[in-house]
Parts: C-alpha cells; sequence; structure tokens
C-alpha cells in the first residue's frame, strides 16, 4: 500500500558508537516509509550537550549510509522541518514554553536532587512509586520571584492534570491506557536551560510531520506523557509502534557490555551490508519469504508494523553469521573482489578465478586474503591436522607425487591419476595428504582449481616440502 504522507524518523542521541539495537530502530523506521513510498527523516538528539559527541553524529551517519539508509530529509540533506540538529532548535522550544506556561500547563521547580530523593524514599518506603510529589506546583509568582532572586536552580515541569485517562492504540501492542495520576509532573527543561527528551521529541515529531514513530517498548511508558504535551500545545499526535528490544548475553537491553558489536566494528571486520540488515530485519519481525536474502525494497515490500513481536529477542551472532555467508554468496565476483582485497596477492589476471575458487568457502575477507597467500605465496603453514596427514601418507608418497609433478603432471586432473598409478593410493588416501601438502590444511575450498592456479612450481615445491615433513617425523621416531 503507497501512501506518499506517512513520514518516519530516526532521532539518535550521539553519545558513543551506533549499536545494533540503535540500527534496527533505524532499518524497521526507514523501511517502514520506503514500504509506503514516504519520507525518513534523521534528526540528531543532542540537547545533552556534556555527553553529545560530534564526531559520534558524523559516525552514525557513515553507518546509516553503509547499510544504504539514506535519509529524505535531515543534516547534510536539509528540508523544510530544520533545522534538524536540536540544539539549534532553542528558540523553537522557548516559544512554547512560554506557551505552556502562560497556560499553566508549566511551572518552574526549584527541588534540589536531595530533596527529589528524599521524597521518592519516602514514598517507596509508603509502597507507593516514586514520581513528583508537587512540591512547587503551588508556587505564587512572588514565591518564585524570591526563589530566583536567591539563586536556586531551576527547572520546567509539565503540569500532568488529575483524574484523567490517556489511551491510545499502539501498532504493536493494540489498545494502551495509562491513569495520568500515576504519571507525576515531569521535568521538560533542564536546570541548564537545554530542553529535556520527553519534550523535544515530541514536538519535533509534531513540526517535522512525523506520522509513525517505531522504537523500542523501553519508551512505551513516555508515550501518554507525550501525548499530553503535544495535547496542551494543540499539535498532531503521530502513530506509536512500540517493538521488543534485542538482549545481550546476560538478558539485559543489547550493549557493547554484554556482546554487541559497533556497526563501524562489524563493517571493519568484513560484514556486509545486506547480511547486517536481513539479520536484524528478522529480529522480531517474520517475513513470508523466511531465510531468503533480500534487498532494502523487498525489505520494505514486506515490512508491517503488525508482525513485529512484543517480546524481547536474544541477539544471535550464529544467525547473524548465517546472513553474512548468504550475502558473500549472493554477491557479484567483481564486488567480491574489491572486498577481499586479493589483488595485491595474486599475480596479474589471476583474482578473479581465485574469486570463483574460493567464494563457497570464504566468510570475511581476511580468509580470503589468507587463501590468496596459501595458493600463490610461499609454501604454507601445516596445521596440526595437515601435519598429522603428511605424517601418515608418509615420504614415499610425496617422493612420488613431487616426481610426477615434475614430469609436468602438475594440473590437477594429471597430477591425480599420475599418483594413483605410482602409489596407488586413492579416494581420501590420495586427496587428503595432496590437500595437506598444497594448501596446509585439510579442508576448504575444492582442490581442483586452487592446484591448477597454483602452477607446476608452487606445486612440485609443496610437495617435495611435504616429502622432507614426513621423513624427519619419521627419523624423530626412529631415534
Amino acid at each position: 500500500m503507497k501512501d506518499n504522507t506517512v513520514k518516519t524518523r530516526f532521532a539518535p542521541s550521539p553519545t558513543g558508537a551506533l549499536h545494533l539495537g540503535n540500527l534496527r530502530t533505524a532499518l524497521f523506521s526507514a523501511l517502514l516509509a520506503r514500504g509506503r513510498g514516504g519520507k525518513f527523516v534523521l534528526r540528531i538528539e543532542d540537547t545533552d550537550r556534556e555527553r553529545y559527541k560530534p564526531e559520534a553524529a558524523e559516525a552514525l551517519m557513515a553507518d546509516l549510509r553503509w547499510v544504504g539508509l539514506d535519509w529524505h530529509e535531515g543534516p547534510e540533506q536539509g528540508g523544510p522541518g530544520g533545522p534538524y540538529y536540536q540544539y539549534e532548535r532553542s528558540h523553537i522550544y522557548a516559544a512554547y514554553y512560554h506557551q505552556l506556561e502562560q497556560s499553566a500547563n508549566a511551572y518552574p521547580c526549584f527541588c534540589s536532587e536531595k530533596e527529589l530523593e528524599m521524597a521518592r524514599r519516602a514514598q517507596r518506603a509508603a509502597g507507593k512509586p516514586p514520581r513528583y510529589p508537587g512540591t512547587c506546583a503551588r508556587l505564587s509568582a512572588q514565591e518564585v520571584e524570591r526563589k530566583r532572586a536567591e539563586g536556586k536552580p531551576e527547572t520546567l515541569r509539565f503540569r500532568v492534570p488529575p483524574g484523567e485517562e490517556i489511551s491510545f492504540v499502539d501498532a504493536v501492542h493494540g489498545e494502551q491506557r495509562f491513569r495520568t495520576d500515576d504519571l507525576g509532573d515531569f521535568i521538560i527543561r533542564r536546570a541548564d536551560g537545554t530542553a529535556a527528551y520527553l519534550f523535544t521529541n515530541s514536538v519535533d515529531d509534531a513540526l517535522m510531520g512525523i506520522t509513525d514513530v517505531l522504537r523500542g517498548d523501553d519508551h512505551l511508558t513516555n508515550t501518554p506523557r507525550q501525548l499530553l504535551i503535544l495535547r496542551a500545545l494543540d499539535l498532531p499526535a503521530p502513530r506509536y509502534a512500540h517493538m521488543g528490544l534485542i538482549l545481550g548475553d546476560d538478558s539485559a537491553p543489547l550493549s557493547k557490555r554484554n556482546g554487541s558489536r559497533s556497526v563501524a566494528d562489524l563493517e571493519q571486520s568484513g560484514y556486509l551490508p545486506e547480511a547486517v540488515a536481513n539479520y536484524l530485519a528478522r529480529i522480531g519481525h517474520v517475513y513470508e519469504q523466511g531465510e531468503q536474502l533480500l534487498d532494502l525494497d523487498e525489505l520494505a515490500a514486506g515490512f508491517d508494523p503488525s508482525r513485529l513481536s512484543t517480546a524481547p529477542s536474544r541477539f544471535d551472532p550464529n544467525h547473524l553469521l548465517h546472513w553474512q555467508e548468504l550475502a558473500v554468496q549472493a554477491a557479484s565476483p567483481l564486488r567480491l573482489r574489491a572486498w577481499m582485497g586479493i589483488d595485491a596477492l595474486t599475480p596479474p589476471g589471476y583474482a578473479d578465478e581465485l574469486v570463483s575458487a574460493i567464494r563457497a568457502n570464504v566468510r570475511f575477507p581476511e580468509e580470503a586474503r589468507d587463501w590468496a597467500k596459501r595458493v600463490f605465496g610461499p609454501p604454507p603453514e601445516l596445521d596440526d591436522k595437515a601435519h598429522k596427514a603428511l605424517v601418515e601418507a608418509g615420504e614415499g608418497f610425496f617422493a612420488a607425487a613431487a616426481d610426477c609433478a615434475e614430469q609436468g603432471y602438475n594440473r590437477y586432473q594429471g597430477l591425480t591419476a599420475a599418483i594413483k598409478e605410482q602409489t596407488g593410493a586413492k579416494g581420501k588416501a590420495l586427496f587428503m595428504p595432496l590437500r595437506a601438502a598444497l594448501t596446509g590444511r585439510c579442508s576448504g575450498p575444492e582442490l581442483q582449481p586452487l592446484v591448477d592456479l597454483m602452477g607446476g612450481e608452487r606445486v612440485v615445491e609443496r610437495l617435495r616440502r611435504a616429502a622432507q615433513v614426513a621423513a624427519e617425523d619419521h627419523g624423530q621416531r626412529e631415534e
């Protein structure tokens, strides 16, 4: 269903590296807009100046672009709703603060953190939920001026109307109802004069024309407060969809501390963006295509907020690796060659053939470069299994194999046929020691194209080395 009026947003607070939980929020928001023919907005929530890092904002924009999540409006793009850095919108917030104060929907609060903590302790001791007790809600104009004259720090609180019920329909959780008596008056402007999240988030969504907000269900209880702000300012409210969180290996929300890697880390490690996107799109959301690798347009076409799970999901690095394997197999040879970074390790004209030979057994560029060195470099180091295979085959097997190669049987088909005739070895007894001698490993890509790429001199050199290794081991045992 196309609806070009749909507008979603991703509104991160750049205090550090972008992690997978936040990227999934951005992905689903972008997919909803893309699938409906709407617009996706990027907004930087940077009012907390102590924690805000400009370099983190630049990095997260690079991360979004790496995955393919370009925005229609936002930093570096512009748009009718700008500016898109919240700190630059202070004059907008000031006007709405003034409006709320004039209508008695907000009031100054001079309570210290110590006083607030004492009130919370008393409420907990009485078996009540901790919320602001309304200490400053009834201050007279004279009392307010006196406290200001004394230089007391001042926040601005939203006055929550008593005895009401706030209801809305969440696209994931269904109908939600909250009693205003359970909310308590909340801060909308901090003591340092900067705007608080609940306020800026609400106002900016309305002014930027956001129609749909997708976010984690840890924000579900923020929604009634934001609806109250929008109602008091006579601003439109978006539709909300609160999805279950991604949990780490300790059952806590996903973070670097409990197993999540940053998006930049994944990119640097060689993960392909479509692998990350397909993995995240399946966390807490079901696609009819199941395990089929989809591009962003296909992911968008199949995305439906009503299919988002209310339950939390567990981060599974093995499942991410599965999607990486599918993405590598689906990538074009030209793209894989650049991704592998093997040109400097291969003779001119051989890189494309190597890509074809190893792609089925490679998940990351480091693995591809390792195979390039094994094929075109000096005799590779033997792992323990390969060393054992050489010893078990014996010096005679490899001496005969080397003789065959020197006689011109150095391509795979001719070499294996000649060795079989000379030694009588066949099946695993033929192919396993040959693979171990030529590649240093007992497993890996199909051996035929690797041997044919090596060339006669390398094949002979490695078979002679294998004979020497087997002889030395035999000599040591006799001693």
